[in-house]
């Protein structure tokens, strides 16, 4: 495992518990000090959404994606900064960084109805991997940076997908269920495996649906753009995100 690259995408519900970020931190910590370079994706949806309630601004989503108007956006790079610095601080040796760091992800807007929300067009690999290569594992908020010099908010999932795909890395996307269940309202164990086909069928017929539809659909993105495998897996404990990180448990993704 030595030397490779591991995107890691984390957000939502495990970023608000404790437990679970201190979890994942010693879970980095682990790979990187078994010689594994990570990287980190984070959103930080409840977060955004209490920061924006405090500010008096209306939460709205179209499609499962968030509006950002042109007011909301300072509310949500400001939640996702400080998110990136305290995740950062509790990994320790890792910089937190959005895509007006050196413009390190660039985007364009989608859909001018969500107003400053974007997909990522470029990932600035080279300044990256210089970053990863003097120790520091990269903390990278969901935040691109426009042709107009200002921020698109962009889904975390999806960034986490181009982020792996220009890397050619593998990618596990941590959540709050154990992987992909064989139906929407099961309660067996998750999938081991799924190949792109057959998530393709279960998410035309509904087996899978709900909150891990964006997960799945940024799992094959990855994996169409580049990325060698992807794992959609729980962050309970260290032990649990180790094993995903290295390769076990949740539900792998595969061409």
């Amino acid at each position: 495992m030595s030397g490779a690259a591991q995107v890691v995408k984390y957000g939502g519900a495990a970023m608000q518990d404790g437990g679970a970020r201190a979890a994942v931190a010693e879970a980095l910590r682990t790979v990187r000090a078994d010689g594994a370079t990570p990287y980190v994706v984070h959103g930080g949806g409840p977060a955004i959404g209490q920061a924006l309630a405090a500010a008096g601004l209306e939460a709205r989503f179209v499609d499962g994606r968030r509006v950002t108007s042109d007011r909301a956006l300072p509310v949500v790079e400001a939640s996702l900064t400080l998110l990136g610095k305290r995740i950062a601080q509790e990994i320790g040796t890792a910089a937190a960084l959005t895509g007006r760091d050196a413009g390190l992800l660039r985007g364009e807007p989608i859909d001018e109805a969500l107003g400053r929300v974007g997909r990522v067009t470029h990932v600035d690999v080279a300044r990256l991997t210089a970053l990863a290569g003097i120790g520091l594992t990269p903390v990278l908020a969901c935040l691109a940076l426009a042709d107009d010099g200002e921020l698109l908010n962009v889904n975390g999932d999806e960034a986490a997908a181009a982020v792996a795909a220009a890397l050619g890395a593998p990618v596990t996307f941590l959540t709050d269920v154990p992987g992909v269940l064989d139906t929407p309202d099961g309660d067996g164990p998750p999938l081991a495996e799924l190949s792109a086909a057959d998530a393709e069928a279960r998410l035309a017929d509904g087996r899978i649906a709900g909150g891990m539809v964006p997960k799945v659909r940024a799992a094959l993105d990855a994996l169409a753009r580049g990325a060698p495998s992807a794992r959609i897996a729980a962050a309970d404990d260290a032990p649990t995100i180790l094993a995903a990180l290295r390769g076990t448990g949740g539900t792998a993704l595969v061409p």
